[in-house]
């Protein structure tokens, strides 16, 4: 016990040292070192949700649907619901609490894959609901760490970038693991959480220890906490308008991103590159890369009302993107890996800003105190509601098209109607104006 107590006075002391270290460090350093610490992070945290989706399940079916349907369908339930537990829990959580938070969610997770491995065909399928529901708190405890600083573009662009690198880094593993060490489909995703559960671990220490946001970052970009019943109404009541105009285009683009993720391997199946493993990393990293610069660039962008309005130029512009390289795609003009390339890019142009910096900024310019969380989750809760409501009606209703016969209609539907709800929402703040600002700021 001795020993024991001793171990964890000199952990407090190290993490307090690092802290330290770290509120006095250049804010160059700084961004960096937290950029690096949340990326890491969450890119580990990805591979125990996505690393299943580099198999197929070809030979299962079960009611004569694909079990990877029925797999998919429950991690996202589980993962539409958590949003909504989400949009209480992560909005009151306390910054001290965060830690063991995503610990705890690991853990619980890591052990779905277990259990999934372990138990018989279709039972296995709750697991994923189990996983599902665990996971979809991560971004918001992740997010609480980056919010309300001057530097929170770079931060949230390195945070969000970290699900595009990862989505084809997770896949590029768990396809390395089944092609390579000859591991099944079904025990993949337990062998690839155990593989960065270590890591998951260390960055996460990292990310812990950096100062909550000073006394320049609170006059920058509005001072943060935890938003009680009460706060939460009032922001609703405030803004109802350009909340379901913003919640609309997000349900389109997370529907979108979300049968884009899962099922990649089905799509690249029917464009023929199916055997090559890296196809994933390869088309995902110019996207990350091109992204961040993006995001990051809005840094310098020092009047935060203006900078909303600039989130919504970029996600309008991603909107287009999609349809426009859809377009040209159908028409021979690009091949199917600068289809997938560019139709990604205009996926995350989009998905991007509403994950970190659009939410950060409109608080910011509109003086409101509170945290990006209840609103991030608000957004996610209905987003991933929509990926549900389409990936149910493709498989469990009438509408039987091919996965990329679905994926590119879709991507036209994005384009048009996300981009007129992008414009709407544009219009509605930029009219709202900064009335009555000081008086949501107690």
């Amino acid at each position: 016990m001795k020993m024991l107590a001793s171990h964890v006075r000199w952990n407090e002391a190290r993490e307090s040292w690092l802290r330290r270290s770290l509120r006095q460090a250049h804010p160059v350093l700084f961004t960096l070192y937290t950029a690096v610490s949340a990326f890491s992070l969450y890119t580990c945290v990805y591979a125990f949700r996505k690393s299943f989706a580099a198999a197929t399940f070809d030979d299962l079916l079960f009611l004569g649907i694909s079990f990877k349907v029925w797999l998919v369908s429950a991690q996202v339930v589980g993962y539409a619901l958590s949003k909504f537990i989400g949009i209480k829990i992560i909005s009151e959580i306390q910054p001290s609490a965060r830690k063991n938070a995503i610990l705890l969610i690991a853990v619980i997770a890591g052990l779905s894959w277990f259990g999934f491995a372990i138990t018989p065909v279709p039972v296995n399928i709750l697991f994923l609901f189990i996983n599902g529901l665990t996971l979809g708190l991560v971004w918001g405890l992740v997010f609480g760490y980056l919010e309300g600083r001057t530097v929170t573009e770079v931060l949230g662009a390195a945070l969000s970038v970290s699900f595009i690198f990862s989505s084809g880094l997770c896949r590029s593993v768990g396809a390395f693991v089944i092609n390579q060490w000859n591991v099944s489909e079904t025990w993949m995703p337990w062998i690839v959480s155990c593989l960065f559960f270590a890591p998951l671990v260390f960055f996460l220490i990292l990310l812990d220890s950096i100062p909550p946001p000073n006394a320049r970052d609170v006059e920058s970009r509005t001072q943060r906490k935890p938003m009680l019943k009460a706060d939460r109404k009032r922001f609703i009541a405030t803004f109802l308008p350009g909340i379901v105009l913003f919640v609309l285009a997000y349900m389109l683009l997370t529907t979108f991103r979300d049968f884009r993720d899962n099922f990649s391997a089905e799509i690249w199946k029917e464009l023929g590159a199916d055997n090559n493993a890296a196809i994933y990393t390869q088309t995902e990293i110019p996207i990350a890369i091109i992204v961040l610069f993006a995001m990051a660039m809005l840094m310098l962008i020092k009047n935060n009302k203006l900078a909303l309005m600039i989130n919504h130029v970029v996600i309008l512009a991603g909107m287009l993107l999609i349809g426009i390289s859809t377009f040209a795609f159908e028409r021979g003009f690009i091949d199917s890996v600068m289809w997938m390339v560019l139709i990604g890019l205009g996926l995350y142009l989009g998905y991007v800003p509403f994950n970190s910096i659009f939410f950060d900024r409109m608080l910011a310019a509109f003086k409101f105190v509170g945290t990006v969380g209840f609103i991030m989750y608000i957004a996610d809760a209905f987003g991933y509601l929509g990926s549900v409501s389409v990936l149910f009606v493709k498989e469990f209703v009438s509408v039987k098209v091919s996965w990329l016969q679905f994926f590119t209609k879709s991507g036209y539907v994005v384009s048009v109607i996300g981009a007129l709800l992008t414009i709407g929402s544009m219009t509605y703040f930029s009219n709202k104006g900064g009335q009555n600002a000081e008086s949501r700021t107690a």
